[in-house]
């Protein structure tokens, strides 16, 4: 075993075991040749200095105007219990109203109760990973309600490609959570998918899982299943953090019960709770990329302060999901100029705050174009940039969110990849140097048969899964194959090649009779 380790905005050194892995392999001009090895991606550090895209005097006014949102307007809280906590936290609840604000003073006091930095712990320790600081963590696609491939085209989610899409996610190392359900399978009951879908997600990977807020029962189950997975007791649970939960406020501000009710059961339990208003500017927010964060983060404050009213220091992340709409359709788009700078503001805002800061991997294509990869690109360039520490649907995003395609997840992953070979630290070292080569080469030679080229030439250079670097002659005779085509074959090739994780037999055998006993209650309840 080696440690990495990174330090956080308060100087807390986060470390996290990694595997020592061989170095990658595999030629460049036969793309079947390559090998879709993903070692070194576990625990990734950006070592870049983050953007600053405002001055810090902007910085305090889209703070200030956020503390005064809270405390002249204040947020709609549709839960009873919730509303009663904020008024015994110190919030003004106006009598026989939903309203409550927020004094200014009292959001500053309960953010400052919120931890800087934490680690997520998985069923196997090697896929721990650690949030905030200079840490880096990318989540695969969730919440689409359809999935696509080229064979079979567009269709509704459904337990089988629920199931794929979640072996793709534990079969790259870059991929360090599963996000949520990466499609719904709507062909399960509502009132039984969690237990099936979260058992699934404990049995096929061994790296942390979501789960969603959408009532209480479902929480507590979640929360359950992700006990029983790491086979630990219900103390050690509430000292590690080993699921989490993305709260969504319904903007313009307001929160809903199900989304409190999360809060509530999540905090409580120690557990992680990422706070992400979806705030699209011109529409459920301001027309201003300026008003629209702060919104942004008025809404996020008042989630962020309620989880420390409910537990002091539960672990929480600050979200920011500010984007456009296009203003002649009214349809969200992504991976655009005002994106990316309200990606690198809600950087700058979370680290004002000393949070962990959650931002996204976005476009808005139909399929796997130019267009899906150029709005992905600056979108990862942004995030980058902006010191995202929780990366959501960072592979297999499509169509604005409603499609999970097993194409894009592919593209995503060599995308992805090649942000960690960026951020790896430039080796400046005397032997990287290489002074004793260049005097052995002289003017006018080349390289390729050094003693130094040869000493590293397999891992010397990053070894994309898509790009066909191929001369043209040889391109054509192979049928000209394009990056649809090879993200497609190697999304096959990797789900052909999976292996389940292994888990221990009486842990699994305990998992199978509490989701057993969970539908033979009947599950939660539903409308139908």
């Amino acid at each position: 075993m080696t440690d990495t380790s990174a330090t956080d905005l308060h100087g807390t050194v986060l470390q996290l075991p990694v595997r020592d892995r061989r170095p990658r392999a595999g030629g460049r001009s036969n793309p079947r040749q390559r090998s879709t090895s993903t070692g070194n991606y576990l625990n990734l550090v950006n070592c870049l200095t983050p953007t600053e895209l405002v001055a810090p005097e902007g910085i305090e006014a889209i703070h200030q105007a956020s503390l005064t949102v809270l405390e002249e307007i204040g947020m709609d809280i549709l839960l009873p219990e919730a509303r009663s906590r904020m008024k015994a936290a110190g919030c003004d609840v106006a009598p026989d109203s939903e309203r409550v604000r927020f004094d200014r003073g009292l959001i500053a006091e309960m953010i400052g109760h919120a931890p800087s930095g934490f680690t997520l712990h998985a069923r196997n320790p090697d896929r721990n990973v650690a949030i905030g600081g200079n840490n880096l963590v990318f989540a695969q696609i969730a919440s689409a309600p359809f999935v696509s491939d080229r064979d079979g085209g567009r269709r509704p989610g459904n337990r089988e490609d629920f199931r794929n899409l979640v072996k793709l996610a534990q079969s790259f190392d870059v991929v360090h959570l599963t996000g949520g359900y990466p499609v719904e399978p709507v062909d399960l009951h509502p009132s039984v998918r969690h237990l099936d879908c979260l058992s699934d997600l404990a049995l096929l990977t061994d790296k942390v899982f979501h789960c969603y807020s959408l009532g209480q029962r479902r929480n507590l189950d979640g929360i359950e299943i992700a006990r029983i997975a790491r086979g630990i007791s219900n103390e050690q649970l509430d000292r590690e953090p080993s699921l989490f939960s993305v709260i969504n406020s319904s903007s313009p501000l307001r929160l809903d019960a199900p989304m409190l009710q999360g809060i509530i059961e999540m905090a409580s339990r120690n557990q992680v709770v990422i706070i992400t208003p979806f705030t699209l500017a011109g529409a459920m927010a301001p027309v201003t990329i300026a008003g629209s964060l702060v919104q942004q983060n008025a809404e996020a404050l008042a989630g962020i302060a309620f989880a420390q009213m409910v537990r002091k220091g539960a672990p929480v992340i600050y979200g920011g999901f500010t984007s456009n709409v296009d203003m002649k359709s009214g349809a969200p788009a992504f991976g655009t100029p005002e994106y990316m700078q309200a990606v690198i503001v809600g950087g700058q805002l979370a680290r004002r705050y000393g949070l962990p800061y959650r931002t996204s991997n976005t476009n808005a294509a139909n399929t796997l174009d130019a267009q899906a990869a150029y709005e992905s690109a600056f979108s990862l360039w942004a995030l980058t940039q902006g010191g995202g520490n929780f990366i959501m649907h960072a592979a297999g995003w499509t169509e604005g969110g409603l499609t999970a395609s097993f194409e894009k997840f592919i593209l995503d992953v060599d995308m992805l990849q090649m942000v960690a070979q960026f951020l790896k630290p430039l080796d400046v070292s005397t032997d990287a140097l290489a002074l004793d080569a260049i005097r052995d080469v002289g003017p006018g030679g080349h390289f390729f048969g050094t003693p130094h080229t040869l000493a590293r030439y397999e891992s010397a250079f990053y070894a994309p899964l898509v790009s066909d670097w191929r001369n043209h002659e040889t391109w054509t005779e192979a049928g000209r194959p394009t990056s649809f085509d090879h993200a497609n074959r190697i999304y096959k090739e990797t789900l052909a090649r999976y292996e389940r994780p292994p888990i221990d037999p009486a842990v699994e055998e305990e998992l199978a009779a509490f989701v057993a006993r969970r539908k033979e209650e009947g599950g939660v309840e539903t409308d139908f």
